[in-house]
């Protein structure tokens, strides 16, 4: 009797695994819906449950000049989804006994310095990759966004002295991608190896994850690689792959779904390869999946969660009965990713992207998630798809009303002269940016970022709006001008007018000084 009932059970059981699963024509039509509710050309999924691989392919395609589909083995930037590889390195270095977590990043980089002393010489190497700076969020991202300026990790190093906080140390989450650039000198430091030759040769090489690549300048083989793509007035548009090498620390990795579910697979064995090898201590390895930075869960969350935080290159949070959840998203111009695993489930969802929507992988990643978690379908795709109508709209009607205000004051007489505001204006980190005036009006370039470069257009008597040549950004932001008692512009703000502008185009950070 009580083998039948335990043979019962075992069959209940079974039976509801195979129900909570998506079904794969389902998957493939919702991925299919996805791609034309968000504009995203090319769309790969992958789905780890139960010790292998459930779900691996790719949708759309791959670059909207080739057409080529995308599939399983199209490489694409993980981006952020990186940070999890520099802490593991990180803490491979621990269990060498070459680091430790709380010391001093001075120890290592003596001359690294923040804006305030005290906090200069307390700030560890935890602090490096816990966003909890006190820096504003995305601070000191012009430094490497977009690709083509000239800034090095050791410029970075020198250069976020002159990054004010705007909150108290360790007291408020706020993401910081410089940090982490000076977490992966960090590891060169005490590992005498680059961040790209440590992480492909003592964590890719052995997971097995032989198709990825530290950075992108190290793929040799481009054939199945994304381009990439974004909305750009009102239309989605193929544009040049994006990402300084400066910063790969922070989100340089390029991989494919197969990878990624191999490197998730590594991570929910306890860090043990497929060949038994142990690459790191299980306590420290356990501690990378622990809270350090909390978040607030919003009232009302969508999957009952009780906790949310960062650890050490991972989120972590609860969800529905306490499953625990780690997991991380990225963004570059012109795609954006997700990792998401629940290792008491044995589960890990991919979704990488040749478009830059998050409610793309949110959809997906989302739905996947609750087939698995038991949760009945709860429209992502239509809930999500509006949202992101609505979001578009709000966007695009305050552009539109700034560009309306620009055409209204083309000829007003309230404007400065030329020798009002024209000359270089200097800020401690991000240098020179130059305004210039001709026959065809004003031209504003930053001159260590040559690709940010545009007009000058009069939005009102002290403040013009840079509108930026490379329409893609869609980072147009208002400049405000601070003038003397003679009428000559002596400082500038900047403020973006659309929040959809990413937050790596921190032109608020910018504490412009005329200096010609």
């Amino acid at each position: 009797m009580i083998l039948k009932r335990i043979l019962s059970l075992m069959v209940i059981a079974l039976t509801f695994s195979l129900q909570a699963q998506i079904e794969e024509a389902q998957l493939d039509q919702l991925i299919q819906e996805t791609l034309t509710t968000f504009d995203v050309p090319g769309i790969s999924v992958g789905i780890y449950k139960d010790g292998k691989e459930v779900y691996a392919k790719g949708h759309g395609v791959r670059s909207l000049t080739t057409k080529k589909e995308m599939n399983s083995e199209t490489l694409v930037g993980v981006a952020s989804n990186s940070k999890g590889f520099t802490c593991f390195a990180l803490a491979m270095m621990v269990d060498a006994g070459k680091l430790n977590w709380d010391d001093p990043v001075r120890k290592h980089i003596p001359e690294f310095q923040l804006h305030d002393p005290w906090v200069t010489e307390h700030f560890t190497v935890r602090d490096l990759v816990t966003h909890r700076s006190g820096m504003g969020l995305g601070a000191g991202d012009l430094m490497f966004f977009p690709e083509g300026n000239d800034f090095t990790v050791q410029d970075v190093i020198n250069n976020v002295k002159y990054l004010e906080p705007e909150t108290s140390f360790r007291s408020k989450f706020a993401y910081n991608n410089n940090m982490f650039i000076v977490a992966g000198e960090v590891l060169k430091r005490v590992s005498g190896l680059s961040w790209e030759e440590f992480i492909e040769t003592k964590i890719m090489k052995p997971v097995g994850m032989n198709n990825s690549k530290a950075s992108y300048n190290r793929v040799t083989d481009k054939s199945n690689i994304i381009d990439a793509h974004t909305r750009a007035e009102g239309k989605v548009i193929q544009i040049p792959h994006d990402w300084s090498e400066t910063a790969n620390a922070a989100g340089g990795i390029v991989s494919n779904v197969h990878d990624m579910m191999t490197w998730a697979k590594f991570l929910m064995n306890d860090a043990v390869t497929e060949s038994g090898e142990r690459l790191l201590d299980a306590r420290l390895f356990h501690e990378l999946w622990q809270l350090q930075t909390p978040l607030s869960v919003r009232p009302g969350d969508w999957y009952n969660s009780n906790f949310r935080g960062y650890g050490l290159g991972w989120f972590v949070t609860d969800v529905k009965g306490g499953h625990k959840q780690v997991y991380h998203t990225g963004g570059l111009i012109g795609t954006v990713t997700q990792f998401t695993m629940i290792p008491d489930l044995d589960l890990a969802i991919v979704v990488l992207t040749n478009q830059m929507n998050g409610s793309a992988f949110t959809t997906i990643t989302n739905t996947i998630k609750d087939s698995y978690l038991g949760y009945e379908d709860r429209g992502w795709l239509n809930m999500l798809g509006e949202r992101n109508t609505n979001y578009l709209k709000y966007n695009d009607s305050l552009k539109a009303a700034v560009y309306a205000q620009v055409d209204k004051m083309k000829n007003s007489s309230q404007l400065p002269k030329p020798d009002q505001i024209s000359g270089t204006y200097t800020d401690d980190w991000f240098g020179d940016i130059i305004i210039s005036h001709s026959e065809n009006g004003y031209a504003i370039r930053c001159v260590r970022s040559p690709r940010l470069f545009g007009e000058l257009l009069p939005y009102n008597a002290t403040t013009y709006v840079a509108k930026w040549n490379d329409r893609s950004y869609d980072a147009d932001v208002f400049v405000q001008f601070t003038f003397n008692e003679k009428g000559e512009a002596v400082s500038a703000s900047m403020k973006y007018i659309a929040p959809i502008t990413d937050f790596s185009f921190d032109f608020h950070d910018l504490e412009l000084k005329k200096t010609n």
